[in-house]
């Protein structure tokens, strides 16, 4: 039998998307995998549609946003037209869009069976913490939402809030597929002191990684930090920069690949997130380092967030501070003993195969075999 034709869309770099990138070596082998997206092709796909940096996707005309011309805005997003201009339609079975964006333009290409939306974030309330945004935006996230994301044939999203928040608003209901980072087979490295904490992720404002420097600084207990941070707000990591000018205990790194991460934290004894409910998606966020920290079986220490307080408080295998500023973090480093970080370590090594990304492939898997009208054995 041929297999089945699948597009898989995502307007990122696929190479250095680790959700999409999962996607890709769950499906090249059991599909006929054509990929589209920025930079080169991922390994092991049958083709790949490179769009040009120059063809962004958010370059919304403002002066249609204000008219509330919605239609016209996402069919002269540069990359939804390049995705027009470029591919044939009729040619694919199956098309799993990343993200609400992909969803219209995967319609416009007529997969002869369906669409899967996997949805990343929940996008009518991504930047809701800028009234502007809000007033403007949102409104136009919340068309394609309606008008093209809620006629896929299925969804998933990253955790339980954004579930209940499509349901609520658009009337469907994805299921879970959580960010989870495939099973790494690492094991705990000794705990003495100083207990080595890390970070690793965007250099994002509005992620308050000044805080958790503060609290490091502010710590009695012996503990080192090290942050690496990638330049998405490059005067934000300058800032920090010079903030740990001279510190003995917290240092800014250089970004690794994302292939070497876990590899290189599993050095540590605790990887740290404090994430303020800045907006709706903060809020719920279950993000990538969550998952991480727990392959490179080290202890986790975040704020009270409340889908990662529940795996945290589920399998044991970290602290929760009280709040999310740098008070809070200090008094709950103060707290934390090397006793404490061994037993947290042994219990994310305990944890890592049942929280491995080979169980949440799964949903995606019977999700695209509904489509394709097959069953798996």
């Amino acid at each position: 039998m041929t297999k089945p034709r699948l597009l898989l869309i995502s307007f990122s770099p696929i190479v250095s998307d680790a959700r999409v990138l999962k996607q890709v070596v769950a499906f090249r082998d059991d599909f006929e995998l054509t990929t589209v997206g920025y930079g080169p092709a991922p390994e092991g796909v049958a083709a790949h549609w490179e769009v040009p940096r120059s063809a962004d996707y958010q370059d919304y005309n403002g002066r249609l946003i204000t008219l509330h011309a919605y239609r016209a805005v996402y069919w002269r997003i540069s990359a939804v037209k390049w995705v027009r201009e470029h591919l044939p339609r009729g040619e694919y079975d199956i098309i799993l869009a990343n993200e609400p964006e992909a969803v219209g333009v995967a319609q416009w290409l007529r997969p002869r069976l369906g669409i899967h939306a996997d949805l990343h974030e929940y996008t009518p309330r991504l930047n809701e913490e800028h009234a502007a945004w809000a007033r403007r935006i949102k409104p136009y996230h919340e068309w394609i939402c309606r008008t093209y994301v809620s006629k896929a044939a299925s969804w998933t999203t990253v955790s339980n809030g954004l579930i209940r928040e499509y349901e609520k608003e658009f009337g469907f209901r994805p299921e879970l597929v959580t960010n989870a980072a495939p099973f790494a087979d690492l094991t705990p490295t000794p705990v003495e002191a100083p207990l080595r904490l890390v970070h690793s992720g965007a250099c994002l404002r509005n992620r308050n990684l000044d805080e958790m420097i503060q609290a490091v600084e502010a710590s009695r207990a012996d503990a080192t930090l090290d942050l690496y941070l990638t330049p998405n707000h490059p005067d934000y990591l300058e800032e920090l920069r010079a903030l740990t000018a001279g510190s003995t205990r917290v240092r800014i790194l250089d970004p690794v690949p994302y292939a070497d991460l876990i590899r290189t934290i599993n050095a540590y004894d605790v990887g740290i997130h404090l994430l303020p409910p800045t907006n709706f998606n903060n809020t719920w966020a279950l993000p990538n380092k969550l998952f991480d920290y727990v392959q490179a079986r080290l202890g986790v220490l975040i704020g009270p967030s409340p889908e990662m307080r529940e795996y945290v408080e589920r399998y044991g295998f970290g602290a929760v501070a009280d709040g999310f500023g740098a008070a809070d973090l200090t008094r709950t480093i103060d707290a934390l003993t090397v006793e404490d970080v061994r037993g947290y370590k042994e219990r994310a090594h305990a944890s890592a195969h049942a929280l491995g990304a080979q169980e949440q492939v799964q949903v995606w898997r019977r999700n695209l075999d509904a489509i394709a009208g097959r069953e798996r054995s």
